[in-house]
């Protein structure tokens, strides 16, 4: 099968993937899951602004600041265009984890009451959690997991008949939930989600954490019709600090700022303060004007690669990726061996050896993984385990750099003396 990508190509501009390691080894990045490499357009567009018109933005007249707040604003209307929102729906933060505790402050604790039902999956990242178990102790809410489905493999589904149960039991007023597991790669069908809960009851909000799913698939909030969408640059090639939040007009219209000063002010009295519009309400003090100019060539890039590429071009690697893991001896990767299900993240344990003990040995043969409980504990023990290795791929991986890691997880059983 001829690849999608000239992955080749892609490679020449991520500078670091050219870079040598104290061990003299050549770097096989697989902590993309994490956080992504950034491309050179990325690196030279954040320098570009603070060299050429470094400037506060929306304030000023004179052509610095003008020239600084186009920029960011053109990386609002990129961003918006990506996933299909308005621009007035797109509002940066500095985080995936950021834009949900917008969501928590701001709609949660003005809009759940005593008793109402808050659904959630195990399989959420702790940003999807905490602040749900702090609004449902605030406000004596019900917090409710919809389980994952491990009673015949290790297939790492939910139990969506879960849902039902929820809805009929329980006055249900939030589901939030991710899109794509960063443990098990899980792909959820949040859509088919997000039709049920609206069939039971059109009040009922979801919010959909898109951190893993944004950077490697097609995203279109409105087909997808969730209330909330958030997501982080950081993962899809962009600087850190930079997040995004997707909400309904008509919810942005009732929601209190989450933080106050600054921008988000269009006049301030004595004992009184009007807020401004739509975006800007929700975007306190001075941005990080840098990042979000480079999260807008972090989009352009993605865009000339299109998405749909970039799936289809880590299906392809997930396939071989999971062909050879099956090959390796006294391995056990949790989630679903079928690439149609998954993302490219996979954790695995090889036999008793440690995940950490795992990752130094592989960080000598140059392959960057992770290794831990991936800010997912309640997973982790559903799972049964304290903590995975986790190899996670992109755009600029190869199917090379998987053979490399295949050797380098032979070798850890050779050390380890395995059969």
């Amino acid at each position: 099968m001829l690849s999608v990508i000239d992955v080749d190509r892609v490679r020449e501009d991520f500078p670091i993937l050219k870079r040598r390691l104290k061990n003299g080894k050549s770097l096989v990045y697989f902590d993309n899951a994490a956080t992504t490499q950034k491309p050179k357009q990325v690196i030279d567009a954040i320098y570009d602004y603070y060299i050429n018109y470094n400037s506060n933005i929306h304030r000023g007249v004179h052509q610095l600041a003008v020239e600084a707040t186009e920029a960011y604003e053109s990386s609002r209307r990129k961003a918006a265009r990506f996933i299909n929102a308005g621009e007035d729906e797109v509002i940066f933060t500095r985080n995936t984890t950021e834009a949900i505790n917008l969501v928590a402050y701001a709609w949660a604790r003005k809009s759940i009451q005593k008793d109402d039902g808050i659904i959630i999956t195990e399989l959420e990242h702790h940003s999807n959690i905490v602040p749900w178990q702090m609004v449902a102790k605030e406000k004596g809410a019900r917090l409710h997991y919809i389980r994952v489905n491990l009673e015949h493999s290790d297939d790492g589904s939910l139990v969506l008949d879960d849902i039902h149960t929820l809805l009929r039991e329980n006055d249900v007023r939030l589901v939030a939930v991710s899109h794509m597991s960063n443990v098990l790669g899980t792909i959820i069908p949040v859509k088919d989600i997000i039709n049920v809960c609206k069939n039971y009851d059109k009040s009922i909000k979801v919010l959909v954490d898109g951190a893993q799913s944004t950077p490697h698939m097609p995203i279109n909030v409105k087909d997808v019709q969730c209330d909330f969408f958030a997501f982080s640059a950081h993962k899809m090639l962009g600087p850190t600090g930079v997040g995004v939040l997707y909400a309904e007009r008509e919810l942005l219209d009732v929601m209190d700022p989450f933080l106050t000063g600054g921008d988000m002010i269009r006049e301030v009295h004595k004992y009184d303060t009007r807020w401004n519009d739509l975006p800007w309400r929700f975007e306190a003090g001075t941005p990080n004007i840098a990042d979000v100019i480079g999260f807008g060539a972090a989009i352009d890039y993605l865009d000339s690669i299109g998405m749909s590429n970039v799936r289809a071009y880590e299906h392809e690697l997930t396939k071989y990726m999971l062909s050879r893991l099956r090959e390796v001896k006294d391995i056990r990767v949790y989630g679903s061996m079928d690439a149609d299900e998954r993302g490219a993240v996979f954790s695995f344990t090889l036999a008793d050896i440690h995940p950490h003990d795992l990752a130094s040995i592989l960080d000598e043969d140059g392959i960057a993984i992770r290794s831990g409980h991936h800010c997912a504990q309640p997973l982790m023990e559903r799972l049964g385990v304290a903590a995975t290795s986790r190899a996670s791929l992109y755009i600029y991986n190869t199917k090379e750099e998987i053979d490399r890691f295949i050797e380098s997880l032979n070798r850890a059983r050779l050390i380890f003396r395995l059969g």
